[in-house]
C-alpha cells in the first residue's frame, strides 16, 4: 500500500454520527434552518407546532451534537466583484503524504479558494475558486497556484451559467 492510500485510510476513520435519534420535529426544524437560519425560536415553533422552550432545546441538543455546524451569511459573488466561478482539478507530482499535506496547507491559506475535494478519478483534488474575471484567474493560476511545489498539473473548467447552487441537504 502507497504512503497516499494509507493516508486516506486515516481520514476515513473519523467518527461520522449517524442519523439517529432525530424525529419529525427535529427533521422539519433541519430543513427550516437550512431554508432561513434568521427564523426566531418562535417561528420555528409556530411552525412545527410546539412552543418555543422546546423548539429552543431541541435546536440546542442539534447543535451540540453536530447536525447543525455554524450559521452564516451567503453572499452573492457577483455584488463583490468575485463572479467568475472556476472548478480546478489538480494532480500531484507523487502520491506521499508529504505532498498531500503540503497541498492541502497551502490550499487552506487561499482565500479565493472556497472548496476543496479530495477525490478519485483521473484528479487527486477539485478546487472550487472564485476571482473577478479570466484575467485575474490567470495571475491567480501563475502567482498562487503555480508556486505550490506538489502540483504536478491541473485542468481549469469555466463555470458559464449557475443552474442550481444550493446549501440544503436533503434529510432522510
Amino acid at each position: 500500500m502507497d504512503n497516499y492510500s494509507i493516508f486516506a485510510l486515516n481520514i476515513s476513520k473519523v467518527n461520522y454520527s449517524v442519523m439517529t435519534n432525530l424525529d419529525n420535529t427535529d427533521i422539519k426544524l433541519l430543513e427550516l434552518l437550512q431554508k432561513n437560519s434568521k427564523f426566531t425560536t418562535k417561528e420555528l415553533a409556530s411552525k412545527v407546532n410546539l412552543s418555543a422552550t422546546p423548539v429552543f432545546e431541541r435546536i440546542k441538543r442539534l447543535e451540540e451534537n453536530g447536525y447543525i455546524r455554524k450559521y452564516t451569511a451567503i453572499l452573492n459573488p457577483e455584488k463583490i466583484n468575485n463572479g467568475f466561478s472556476v472548478y480546478c482539478n489538480i494532480r500531484l507530482k507523487k502520491h506521499s503524504q508529504e505532498y498531500i499535506l503540503n497541498f492541502t496547507a497551502a490550499i487552506e491559506e487561499i482565500k479565493e479558494i472556497t472548496e476543496c475535494y479530495n477525490v478519485s478519478g483521473d484528479y487527486d483534488f477539485m478546487l472550487k475558486i472564485y476571482v473577478q474575471n479570466m484575467q485575474h484567474y490567470q495571475l491567480f493560476v501563475q502567482e498562487k497556484l503555480g508556486v505550490i511545489e506538489s502540483i504536478g498539473s491541473l485542468h481549469s473548467i469555466f463555470v458559464m451559467k449557475e443552474v442550481k447552487h444550493t446549501f440544503s441537504l436533503p434529510i432522510y
